[in-house]
């Protein structure tokens, strides 16, 4: 299914054609129908003579109701640019004509209105007129009919040529994530929230959990139609009426985006390639304030030039636009940028969450950006990878507004020409990591450094431990335990029982202690059982003696020889099997020591899950 949207200027004859053309008044509201004039959206339908239904979308002309008619073309497939034949030409003509052509429409008629109060001669003259006006617009060339709504003049000429064009036309494709950027919201006694809007990106289904961006809320849908018929499901393309459960009509705004729960984040900064209006009536300065416009959304923001001091009429530049309310978007999404009077400039979404402002004039910054707006979808991925690395499969397709499944055909074959590097299986999407070859080098450089840093630091020590690592590496444990195993593979991390270093880290003693070692080891097993604790020695030498098996240290000043803690350890299990329990002072007696060395010798057995306390007795367990 198609949407078909209306512009032009006001008094036109817009909403007079839609309901020559479908019998259905778009007018729905009694101040536009007191005063004869469309003030909001208005919505109708029909069926064309090839049998297919199309949705219609009219929107106001005046110049005051602009942001009404902003809301209601972004997402359309066709427009019709109304055209007055007893007046040809007008501002809001021109003016609508420039935001069809910011939106890339490129899919239109000209339909040259009130075609019976005018002769023929004048219908031709102002189509001419009409003709200079589409010159360098998405609309130059495009077919033109005369009709009148009252006589019934070029209607069905209008219909055949709407079909026409819509046989060429590709539906939208199914990403697989709906967007339904919400034009409409109200309250239908015995049903609850009702919502309308364009589908867009993906299906939705009667029983789907679905969420609100930017604000969050959850709903689930209760009941689907499109043109007053219930559905069970939905393809993109469609104009739809929701009923909602779980929320109430006081939290929908127009603006927000209904879509699947947990993907879609909106954002305060948005970059884009912006192009001004021929008929801008100034130049845009950096800095300068602007409303911004896409879909049904509208706030207001400043617009960082990032090329250029000023983009006067009809330049184009790359822009970063800091927005003052979060505005859910993705890569590829058209807006508009308004001034308090005037259509400004436009432009498509390159980068709908940068992570930072950018620096002006910088030339990694322009390059990155073309890149994105205009490269390959294999360019694309590459540098997404290499902006926002580690990344999944799934966030590789919500920023490059591509499916999975492109995603994934792409990505295997950036990966086996070594241009990205795939942490997992690739056809398992969730569980993929992927970096960019330069992203994952610079991960095995950390790594190299990071280990470095520490042998550096700890020489006597094996290696280190996997979580000191990760946190040098600030990868979150899920992406660790696929970069470890990976790097374990390249030969850049080794484990050596459970700790990591790199290949060729060895620990080795100076004589000095080797000395001191051989000299604290005799002083421990000259007195086994009631060992020294104040002796001078390294913490790190103790360490490393600890982990060569030499010693066991009970508590933070009781060190045994591994020889006497055996020979103690083997002693109380004898003593439990003969007597079931053991205290602190049978152990005393057994060692014929003070309770300074057997209380944290019995506390280390409990630890060890060698003994159990009941009370002031351990007993085996």
């Amino acid at each position: 299914m198609f949407v078909i949207g209306t512009a032009g200027h006001v008094d036109h004859g817009k909403s007079t054609l839609v309901k020559a053309l479908t019998d259905i008044d778009p007018d729905r509201l009694p101040e536009e129908k007191e005063r004869e004039m469309t003030v909001d959206l208005g919505f109708a339908w029909m069926t064309l003579p090839s049998g297919r239904e199309v949705s219609i979308v009219d929107v106001p002309g005046h110049e005051r109701f602009i942001k009404n008619m902003l809301a209601g073309v972004g997402a359309i497939d066709l427009a019709l640019l109304i055209v007055a034949a007893d007046e040809s030409v007008m501002p809001q003509t021109l003016e609508h004509l420039a935001i069809l052509d910011l939106l890339r429409i490129r899919r239109g008629l000209v339909v040259v209105t009130k075609a019976d109060l005018v002769d023929d001669e004048l219908v031709q003259l102002v189509m001419a007129e009409v003709e200079d006006a589409l010159v360098d617009t998405s609309f130059a060339g495009c077919r033109m009919i005369a009709v009148s709504a009252y006589t019934g003049q070029g209607l069905d000429e209008l219909k055949g040529a709407i079909d026409g064009i819509l046989d060429d036309t590709e539906t939208r494709r199914d990403l697989g994530r709906p967007r339904l950027p919400i034009d409409r919201s109200f309250t239908v006694s015995g049903f609850g929230t009702v919502v309308t809007g364009t589908l867009i990106d993906g299906a939705m289904a009667v029983g789907q959990q679905v969420e609100l961006s930017p604000s969050g809320v959850s709903a689930r849908i209760r009941g689907l139609q499109s043109h007053k018929s219930r559905m069970d499901a939905s393809a993109p393309g469609v104009r739809l009426a929701l009923n909602l459960s779980g929320i109430s009509r006081d939290d929908v705004m127009r603006g927000e985006v209904l879509t699947n729960p947990g993907w879609l984040q909106a954002s305060r900064r948005v970059d884009a390639r912006l192009r001004m209006v021929r008929g801008a009536p100034h130049a845009l300065k950096h800095n300068e304030g602007v409303t911004f416009h896409l879909f049904t959304s509208e706030t207001t923001g400043r617009v960082r030039l990032l090329d250029a001091d000023r983009l006067p009429p009809g330049a184009e530049g790359w822009v970063q636009i800091l927005l003052d309310d979060p505005v859910p978007m993705v890569k590829g999404d058209f807006f508009v940028l308004r001034s308090s009077e005037d259509t400004l400039g436009g432009g498509q979404v390159a980068d709908p969450s940068p992570r930072r402002r950018h620096r002006r004039f910088a030339a990694d910054v322009l390059e990155r950006l073309t890149t994105l707006d205009a490269g390959a979808d294999e360019d694309v991925i590459i540098t997404l990878a290499d902006q926002l690395g580690p990344c999944s499969v799934r966030t590789l397709s919500q920023r490059s507004n591509l499916s999975e499944a492109e995603v994934l055909e792409r990505l295997a074959e950036l990966t086996a020409q070594g241009e990205t590097v795939a942490l997992g299986e690739l056809g398992a999407s969730a569980d993929a990591v992927v970096y960019s070859r330069r992203g994952w080098d610079i991960v095995r450089n950390q790594a190299q450094v990071a280990l470095q840093t520490y042998h550096n630091q700890y020489p006597l020590r094996r290696g280190a431990p996997p979580q000191e690592l990760r946190s040098r590496l600030k990868l979150p444990q899920a992406v660790y335990v696929r970069a470890a195993a990976r790097l374990g593979d390249e030969g850049v991390v080794l484990d050596d029982g459970g700790l990591v270093k790199t290949p060729e880290h060895r620990v080795e003693l100076s004589d000095g202690q080797q000395a001191a070692a051989a000299k604290y080891l005799r002083a421990l097993a000259d007195e086994p059982w009631s060992p020294p604790t104040d002796w001078p020695i390294d913490a790190e030498l103790l360490n490393y003696l600890q982990d060569r098996g030499d010693v066991v240290k009970v508590n933070e000043t009781v060190v045994f020889t591994t020889a006497a803690y055996q020979d103690m350890a083997a002693q109380v299990v004898k003593h439990l099997e003969a007597n079931a329990s053991v205290t602190v002072a049978d152990a005393r007696t057994i060692f014929g020591t003070s309770r300074k060395y057997v209380l944290p010798l019995l506390e280390y057995l409990d630890q060890q899950r060698i003994t159990r306390r009941v009370g002031d007795e351990r007993v085996l367990r």
